[in-house]
């Protein structure tokens, strides 16, 4: 304990750290929890170590057995943590473990975070207006990219890149505008956190036309593009749901899919009929027509560049989003 305090006395991050590293290794889950409390009392006292009460907090919720675990998943908890504390909980423990948080809005997102990682969790009862989407996984879903949480870091692996191949000219004129601006707005929602809370810029357009016409109304004359499935976009734009870009607060996997069926819904005209039949919705959204597409500006960081086609309808949708560090 003298250790412990004169690290937190000399505010040595390094060596609390270090020290709260092999608590963890001797599975001393109440010397880490006094760890947290003597940090955040020393905050108090104006010690600059309640980043290292953050990180505590971060590996009980990692590493630690449930009993320990769930009292750190609180609303708001991980602020400032690789993700939600949550999500970070639910990617190391089952639903038997968790089943037992009481907060209707964290009870939801990890229910749906173990379905999304395997777990059987069907029958349990949730709160649908915490994630506006169904607790089992439809037949046509993909499988869906997920956090990985290490000690030290987090991964949030990214989709496999499509080779988009070689350019194409766009056509000189672009799509008249068609006014059916709302999946727009749905597919923007997608990248909301980079656009309110880190340094991402995003726009949208909704022409009568074709997907290549919608793009051109963006702007760009020449771009790559390709076709993909269904599953390949849903996909993309649950990831790109979860992410809170460079600076954003991270939403979190059932989120991201979430939004992405929401925005499914609204592109294909069944958003006033919610919440639809999973089989209904996954009809619809296989008549669409779905590109990704580069424009050729963007290097590092986050993007987002989609162009939806309702063939029978005669219009067409396009978003570009962007963020850097």
């Amino acid at each position: 304990m003298s250790t412990l305090r004169g690290l937190i006395e000399a505010s040595d991050l390094d060596g609390l750290v270090r020290h709260a590293d092999a608590l963890v290794e001797r599975r001393d889950w109440d010397g880490l929890v006094e760890m947290r409390e003597l940090c955040e009392e020393a905050t108090e006292r104006g010690k600059q170590v309640w980043g290292v009460a953050h990180f505590v907090d971060y590996r009980l919720a990692l590493d630690a057995p449930a009993e320990f675990a769930l009292p750190v998943i609180r609303p708001g908890a991980g602020r400032f943590a690789q993700g939600p504390l949550w999500e970070v909980a639910a990617s190391s423990h089952d639903w038997e473990d968790l089943s037992a948080l009481e907060d209707p809005a964290l009870r939801s997102l990890v229910a749906h975070e173990r379905m999304l990682r395997g777990d059987d969790v069907g029958a349990v009862v949730v709160d649908r207006t915490v994630v506006d989407a169904p607790l089992t996984m439809a037949d046509w879903e993909p499988a869906y990219a997920l956090a990985q949480y290490k000690s030290d870091r987090a991964e949030f692996p990214e989709l496999e890149v499509l080779s988009l191949g070689g350019w194409v000219d766009l056509p000189d004129d672009a799509g008249a505008p068609s006014g059916e601006d709302d999946p727009v707005v749905a597919l923007l929602d997608l990248v909301h956190p980079w656009l309110d809370s880190s340094n991402g810029r995003g726009e949208g357009t909704a022409v009568v036309g074709s997907a290549v016409e919608a793009i051109r109304a963006l702007g760009p004359r020449r771009v790559r593009i390709e076709e993909v499935t269904l599953q390949q976009a849903l996909a993309i734009m649950a990831w790109t749901g979860a992410s809170g870009g460079a600076h954003g607060r991270r939403r979190g996997s059932p989120v991201g899919r979430a939004l992405a069926w929401w925005a499914l819904a609204v592109l294909s005209g069944l958003d006033d009929d919610w919440p639809v039949a999973a089989d209904e919705l996954g009809e619809a959204g296989a008549e669409l027509r779905w590109y990704v597409w580069d424009p050729g500006d963007q290097v590092g960081g986050w993007h987002f560049h989609i162009a939806v086609e309702d063939p029978p309808e005669g219009l067409a949708w396009a978003v570009s989003a962007v963020d850097a560090p």
